[in-house]
Order: C-alpha cells, then sequence, then structure tokens
C-alpha cells in the first residue's frame, strides 16, 4: 500500500504544481467575482471541471441561460466521451470506487491512469484510487487557498481571468508540436474566427462548437475509412 501511495504522489507531482496555481486563480477569481469561500469549495469538490469552473463564473456573472450553460458545459467537456471510452476495460473491475474514478477523470488524472504499467492488478486499483483522489485534493486546495488569500489581500484582479484563455493556448500549442495532423486544429480556429463575425463576441461560443464537433466527425470518419 505504501509503495502505491510513494507511486502516486510522485506521479502527481506535475499536476500538484499545475493545480496547485491554476486552482489559486480560480479561488480568487471567485471571491472578485462576488462568490463565498463556501461557493468555491463546493464548486470545485463537486463540479471539479477545471476550465469549466472557470467559463462557468462568466456565465453564472454574466446572466447567461440555462441552455446556454448546459450545453457549453456539454460542448467543453465532450472530450471525458471519449477518455471514459478508453477506460471502460481498466475501469472494469474497481468495485465501489468506480463512480468516483469516473467523475475525477480529469485531462491531467487521465494522462496517468491510461499509461500502461506493470503493476499487479490489485495495485493498479488502488493506484487509479489514489491518483485520482490526490488530483482532487490539489484543485480543491489550491481553490481554497485563492479565495481565502481573496478575503485577506485586496488587489487588482483586473486580467486574472485570462488564465484560462492562457490554458486553452498551452493546450492548443502542445497539440499543435505533439501531432503531425494539424487539420484539426486549423478546423478549430478557422470555424472559431467565422464564427466570431458571424455572430459576435456574445453568442459565437455555441454555433462554433457545434460546427466543430461535426466537421470534426466528419473528419475523423473520413480517415477512418481511408485506414480501413
Amino acid at each position: 500500500m505504501n509503495k502505491t501511495i510513494k507511486t502516486a504522489l510522485r506521479d502527481t507531482l506535475a499536476v500538484l504544481g499545475g493545480y496547485m496555481v491554476l486552482g489559486f486563480g480560480f479561488g480568487i477569481l471567485m471571491h472578485a467575482s462576488g462568490f463565498h469561500l463556501l461557493h468555491t469549495l463546493l464548486m470545485s469538490l463537486f463540479i471539479y471541471a477545471g476550465s469549466m469552473q472557470f467559463a462557468a463564473v462568466g456565465l453564472m456573472t454574466g446572466g447567461a441561460s440555462l441552455l446556454t450553460a448546459a450545453v457549453t458545459t456539454l460542448m467543453v467537456n465532450a472530450r471525458h466521451i471519449f477518455y471514459g471510452i478508453s477506460m471502460l476495460e481498466k475501469y472494469q473491475h474497481t468495485g465501489k470506487a468506480k463512480p468516483y474514478l469516473i467523475f475525477g477523470l480529469t485531462d491531467e488524472t487521465y494522462s496517468l491512469v491510461c499509461r500502461e504499467t506493470e503493476m499487479p492488478d490489485e495495485e493498479k486499483k488502488r493506484y487509479y484510487r489514489w491518483v485520482t483522489a490526490l488530483d482532487h485534493v490539489y484543485w480543491v486546495t489550491g481553490s481554497l487557498m485563492g479565495a481565502a488569500v481573496g478575503t485577506m489581500v485586496q488587489f487588482n484582479t483586473e486580467g486574472i481571468d485570462f488564465s484560462l484563455t492562457a490554458l486553452f493556448l498551452t493546450v492548443f500549442l502542445e497539440q499543435w508540436l505533439t501531432k503531425k495532423d494539424h487539420a484539426p486544429a486549423l478546423m478549430g480556429v478557422l470555424i472559431s474566427s467565422i464564427c466570431l463575425l458571424i455572430f459576435g463576441s456574445e453568442h459565437f461560443l455555441i454555433p462554433a462548437m457545434l460546427v466543430i464537433a461535426l466537421l470534426l466527425c466528419l473528419y475523423t470518419g473520413r480517415e477512418a475509412k481511408e485506414r480501413g
């Protein structure tokens, strides 16, 4: 057991750094937007959606409709459908922990638990639980620290919501540098730009996401046929 915990702690150190910083920024943003520390705790504990939590602050303060919030959440987190499908076999016999493992499958957690290891099956299950729980703790802790500091220190928070944009830019650049096929990335930039011009900054997000999702499905379907 101790060996599994040490391995999980070692493997999640990089996540610790990222989640503490991003969570801290989220906590400060929540306080600056007029939300109580308890709201920050509940969002990070029960929603635990990273980038979507940043987006949710803007949706809540901007008076977005329930439909807009629901569709935005679905589109932003749609990638987890594919994460979940790829983890069906790994999580098949995880028992009572399965619902929590599904709930806690963030991008960073997925990158760790999806790797092939030489651990025995029972040790793998413990490893999945510890990695998922540790990453969750990191995010909640960072969020609470940010919200707490926000209540004690007064400073200009203008631009802190850019951390979400910076996060997506980082992910975009990482994908661009590591993938040879740049068509999906270019597709996303082009469609978003066109929808921005047509619908304006207040209404472009949902149509852009829907068109991008449709085109990506058609694109991957064509690729599958060519390989077949």
